[in-house]
This record gives structure tokens, sequence and C-alpha cells, in this order.
């Protein structure tokens, strides 16, 4: 009993260190790749399917403002206020599960949202949630909100193939992410639910009136104050 209590303390010391280690790495280095990324090639690969990966890191300065208020507005716009967990959302879409007979979306925040795409794997087991509230912890501990931001944007899927702003800016719209106009922001911001399904260029109603709401809601938002 000894033998095994001291294996799980050596490997719950070695985790944290494992942890701690790469959230204060990324603290200041680019993400090179996501657990998601490896993921959706092998996917590729196993289909027979061409590769399709499109990843270039920018840095913050090289992103549109427009496209960090429109993720903002879209998604989270408790962001800088809360602690990498809105209590309010998480809330609110436990009632409306109970009130409603078909599947709501949830109240993941990008704080949670950055922490499963760098670090973890896709998926809806406790394990995976219990790890996710692990690494959403750290990073608002160690990294600032613009660090979480700029990080978000630059690893997530934002399309077929395609991971982060920049190559997200370029495939839709053929620009820089430097160069994002508000509409196609938020044209990008209102296909992140589902990226390999709807398309920011040439949208269909649901995503078209989605881009209407995010705009909306920029212009009403007011400054964007990230520490």
């Amino acid at each position: 009993m000894k033998r095994i209590i001291r294996l799980l303390l050596f490997i719950g010391a070695f985790f944290v260190g494992f942890s701690l280690l790469f959230v204060i790495l990324f603290k200041w280095a680019p993400v090179p790749a996501t657990p998601l990324m490896v993921i959706r090639s092998v996917q590729q690969i196993s289909d027979g399917k061409p590769l399709k990966w499109k990843h270039d890191w920018v840095s913050k300065t090289k992103i549109s403002r427009n496209l960090k208020l429109a993720v903002i507005c879209s998604d989270d716009q408790n962001f800088i206020a809360h602690g990498g967990f809105d209590l309010e959302a998480i809330d609110k879409a436990i009632q409306e599960s109970k009130t409603r007979n078909k599947r709501v979306r949830g109240a993941s925040t990008i704080s949670q949202q950055t922490a499963k795409n760098v670090f973890l794997w896709p998926g809806r087991s406790w394990v995976r949630k219990g790890l996710e509230v692990w690494f959403t912890t750290l990073i608002e501990l160690f990294w600032s909100k613009e660090r979480i931001l700029h990080v978000y944007l630059n690893s997530i899927e934002m399309g077929d193939g395609i991971y982060g702003a920049e190559a997200a800016a370029k495939a839709w719209f053929g620009t820089s992410a430097e160069k994002l106009s508000a509409r196609q922001a938020a044209a990008i911001a209102a296909i992140l639910p589902n990226p390999r399904k709807y398309k920011a260029a040439n949208p269909g109603p649901y995503v078209a009136g989605r881009i209407e709401w995010i705009l909306g809601q920029m212009q009403q938002y007011g400054p964007l104050d990230l520490k």
C-alpha cells in the first residue's frame, strides 16, 4: 500500500510539474501545434484524403482588433471580467437544458477553449473536463487575458484544415489577419461553433444571421481593454 501511495504521489507531482512547465513555456513561446491538429491530420490520412494543415502563428499586433472583438462578442462577452469560468453562463445553460428538449449550446469560455485546444483532446468525458478545469485555472493564473486571447486566435480550428487567424484570413478572404474588416472578422467568429461545416465566405442563412448579430454586439461592446 505504501508503494502504491508513493507511486501515486510521484505521478501526481510529475503531472503538476509537467503541466506547469508547458503553461509557463507557452506564456511566451508560440504554440507550434495542438492535439486537435494532429488528430485531424491522422483522420485525413486514415481516410485516404489529402493532408490539410494550414497554420501560421503571428504576433498579437498582427491580428486585427476586429477579430479580437468579434470572438469575444460572439462567444464570451464576460471574457475580461471572469476568472476563466463564466458561472452565470453555466447556470443559464443548465436551466435551458432542463426546459428544452433539444441540446443547447454550452457555456465554455475562451479561456476554457484555449486550455482544451492547446493541452487536451476533444471529448466530453469527466476526465477530460476535469483536466480542462485544471489547465484553465493555470493559464488564468500565469497568463494575461491578452495572452490567452492571442494563443486562442492562433490555435483554434477555423475551417477544414485551417488553424488560427492568419490561415483563416488567407483561406476565407485572401487577406491577412491584420487587415480583416469588421464584417470579415464577424464572419470568421460566426463559424466557430462548427468551422468544418459552415463557411465564412459566401455564408448560408444561419451564418449570415450570426454575422449581423455579432456586428451589432461589436458596435455596442465599447473599448476592448485587454491586460
